[in-house]
């Protein structure tokens, strides 16, 4: 947790401040006991009934002040709690996006999702609790003891054996229960994990009729946690009647001795009351510390896995930000023995490919599942970087680009249409915030989306649901290829982005795409023969090497791949047909 406390550094004044106020009370907390006290032995035992009210009046402006004391503890404590949990979030949120895709599948959405919100939401509360009781729960438990000491040595003698006791009784059920509270987290992950796939998988879920065994995985879950807490609620349950037992002999102890020293003269009746409330106060506060170590045990799990984001940087450096100096007449993109592995060992996704691509050109890629279709495409962007070998756009290394300036050329369109909730305008936006209106008119007509949207009574104000879901999949599918025009790419990839699409969609998008954006470099990855068959070239892929790299007719006399994957979808006279 240390390791956090740099981001409370804006908040040192809370930190400091607050536990002031809060030893205020506690030490307010502590007089009360001998003005009762003094109350009983000065006023109640003669009568005197104005010292009463003057004492009582004390005791009601220590009450005040008290309050007022932890009101302002308490505002210090959500300033400084919020504030940090809001800027730990910001710069979880910040460092995850510098992540490559390699990072991102490594941790997995929903674990860095838990992360910043359950995890953070833990060490919000630890960094409350260090505010409000950290130092006041100690400070008490150990004023208690001196205060009782100072009224009577001898008699302080049974806190100095009941304190311990409770101490060690403390430590003992919280020694086992401890570690039940870190497996609890990690059993949360796991009914968090198994929500959030039935709740996002609902329509599958339906679909193949698995309710039942979906919510017996979830029973399975919530099952395997509820035996973790019944096991702590067992430990805890004897927290309460075996510290209270050692309190209650304690107090009885404390009237008995006590009750003896008053016959003698050595004590009196208010002193011996407020053994009693000491005694109390010193329980109180054991319980609190001991509370207080299950808080920060779940906040220092949760702090390890903050920190593991936070100490995981990005596969995928930006190693330049100026504008590069581009080669004249080189080749829009070219691969050059180009190999990449997902985990980094000798198990390729894509290996030795060479490929040049020339400015202005359509190219097909088309394979079997598994060939590297994707893996390929996603290279060119430095989604993720290459294993060996280099990939250049205009003649220069993809890596001396910066970000910007290389995605800036680029729109990519990936085989998931993701859509943001806003309004369709808004996303379309994306690549161009100032795009005029006859930019997206044109963008949305060369995609095939403009009669649909045009339909909308809202027309580009219409509403755009989480994830696009008030959209059909070829609706989602023909706003992304738009919002990618938009941004007016110097590159478009297409990654199977058009395979909810009608054939007759399909066929009239690639017509428009290829008559009215003169001068792109288009890249079609597709699983069509008929998508990618009139293209400039078509690369085949087969298990991550270069199959053949033609046109159709050309693959079709020398490419047993790809004439097996024609043969596949279309008869022979389709296949022959031009």
């Amino acid at each position: 947790m240390l390791k956090l406390a740099r981001y409370l550094k804006q908040y040192r004044m809370q930190v400091i401040v607050g536990p002031i106020f809060k030893l205020i009370e506690a030490i307010f907390e502590l007089i009360v006991p001998i003005i009762t006290a003094q109350m009983i032995d000065n006023g109640v035992r003669k009568g005197n009934v104005p010292y009463i009210w003057h004492m009582g009046g004390i005791m009601l402006l220590l009450g005040i002040t008290g309050l007022c004391s932890a009101l302002i503890c308490q505002k210090l404590a959500s300033i400084a709690s919020q504030g940090f949990g809001t800027v730990v979030r910001g710069e979880m949120y910040r460092h995850i996006n510098t992540f490559s895709h390699s990072e991102i599948d490594r941790f997995g959405t929903p674990s860095l999702i838990t992360r910043i919100t359950n995890d953070v939401n833990q060490l919000q509360f630890a960094v409350a609790m260090l505010i409000r009781l950290v130092i006041r729960a100690p400070f008490l438990a150990i004023g208690a003891i001196v205060m009782a000491m100072i009224i009577d040595l001898k008699l302080a003698a049974v806190f100095l054996i009941a304190t311990p006791l409770i101490a060690f009784v403390l430590y003992l059920i919280m020694g086992r229960s401890v570690p039940y509270f870190r497996v609890m987290q990690k059993k949360l992950d796991k009914i968090s994990l198994v929500s959030r796939e039935g709740l996002s998988g609902a329509r599958v879920i339906r679909a193949f009729s698995k309710q039942n065994s979906e919510q017996q995985r979830f029973d399975a879950a919530a099952d395997e946690q509820t035996s973790i807490a019944i096991k702590v609620g067992k430990l805890s349950a004897l927290l309460n009647p075996l510290t209270y037992t050692i309190m209650n002999f304690a107090i009885i102890a404390i009237i008995w001795f006590g009750g003896s020293r008053v016959n003698f003269g050595g004590m009196t009746q208010g002193e011996v009351i407020a053994f009693v409330n000491y005694m109390m106060q010193t329980l109180l506060a054991l319980i609190v510390v001991a509370n207080l170590v299950v808080t920060f045990t779940k906040a220092s799990a949760s702090a390890a896995r903050v920190n593991e984001v936070l100490e995981t940087f990005t596969s995928v450096w930006e190693t330049n930000h100026v504008p590069v100096a581009r080669v004249g007449g080189a080749p829009k993109i070219e691969f050059r023995n180009v190999s990449f592995s997902y985990d980094g060992t000798d198990k390729y996704a894509i290996q030795d490919l060479s490929v040049t691509i020339m400015p202005g050109e359509t190219v097909g890629i088309i394979g079997g599942t598994g060939s590297g279709k994707s893996t390929m495409v996603n290279l060119i962007p430095r989604f993720y970087d290459v294993t060996a070998g280099k990939i250049l756009i205009d003649g220069v290394d993809v890596q001396n680009y910066s970000f910007s300036e290389l995605r800036s050329e680029i729109g990519m369109v990936p085989q998931e249409a993701t859509l943001f909730s806003g309004t369709i305008e808004s996303n379309l936006r994306w690549g161009k915030e100032d795009a005029i209106p006859d930019e997206i008119e044109k963008a949305l007509k060369i995609a095939q989306a403009y009669d649909f949207v045009s339909a909308l009574p809202k027309g580009l104000e219409s509403p755009v649901n989480q994830g696009g879901k008030n959209f059909s999949g070829g609706q989602k599918q023909r706003l992304t290829i738009a919002r990618a025009l938009v941004a007016g790419p110097e590159i478009l990839i297409l990654d199977d982005s058009a395979s909810a699409l009608d054939f007759a969609t399909d066929a009239a998008l690639r017509k428009s795409i290829q008559n009215e954006t003169a001068g792109i470099t288009l890249l079609m990855v597709s699983q069509r023969v008929s998508t990618i068959r009139h293209a400039d070239k078509i690369i085949v892929l087969d298990d991550g090497a270069v199959a053949g790299i033609g046109t159709h007719e050309q693959l079709m006399e020398h490419c047993e791949p790809y004439q097996e994957i024609c043969l596949s979808q279309l008869s022979r006279d389709e296949v022959s047909r031009k």
